[in-house]
């Protein structure tokens, strides 16, 4: 979906929002941050990485926090740190790809803000983790069999975000582009910033 939207259609999207945040959530590899802080940039909001912001409050990386504590810990600290960021006004929040399964993390989200899934399939996520070594789940015999089995367990959750965008392999432009088509959708919005009475969630791809 590669239209292009006017200044108006963010005004109106903001103004829908009604000072909620969007919140990405997804499987590492989906392109939360690097969509994210492109979406922020056209909305005109900030963007925060919430696994940044973890490592702040932590003093460590989130490999270094898996290592020495574990992941109940971390888990621990993610809760608690996207409930402050959430209170901190309208954003473009990305979230580690266990957030979501957190049943008080959910309800944050859903109290403030509007939850957004970033779904890829297998084949594009991987490629894209292989880049990067810095994935603690993932530090297993067969990587590629373990994020099948987290796409098992999480997918069915992920499934429960206000609205569903397909990550695919296109410049980063037409990404967001779909997700801010995705997101006029569900609130009954059309390209020119006109209700069209539709609310529903919407994929979007």
């Amino acid at each position: 979906m590669g239209r292009k939207t006017k200044p108006r259609d963010m005004d109106a999207l903001l103004e829908a929002l009604a000072g909620r945040s969007i919140v990405l959530v997804g499987l590492m590899g989906a392109g939360k941050t690097s969509i994210g802080r492109r979406l922020a940039e056209r909305l005109g909001l900030p963007f925060v990485d919430a696994d940044h912001e973890i490592e702040i409050a932590a003093g460590m990386t989130i490999p270094e926090i898996f290592a020495e504590h574990g992941e109940p810990y971390f888990r621990d600290g993610e809760r608690r740190v996207i409930a402050r960021l959430l209170q901190s006004g309208p954003q473009v929040l990305a979230t580690g790809g266990g957030a979501f399964m957190d049943p008080a993390t959910r309800g944050s989200i859903a109290k403030g803000g509007l939850s957004l899934w970033l779904r890829g399939d297998l084949t594009l996520l991987m490629k894209r983790v292989r880049r990067r070594s810095n994935r603690p789940l993932l530090r297993t015999a067969d990587p590629e069999a373990t994020l099948k089995a987290l796409m098992d367990q999480r997918y069915p959750v992920y499934g429960l975000a206000d609205v569903v965008v397909d990550s695919k392999d296109v410049p980063h432009a037409q990404m967001v582009n779909a997700v801010i088509a995705a997101l006029l959708d569900h609130f009954g919005l059309d390209a020119e910033g006109a209700t069209t009475g539709r609310k529903e969630s919407c994929d979007a791809g």
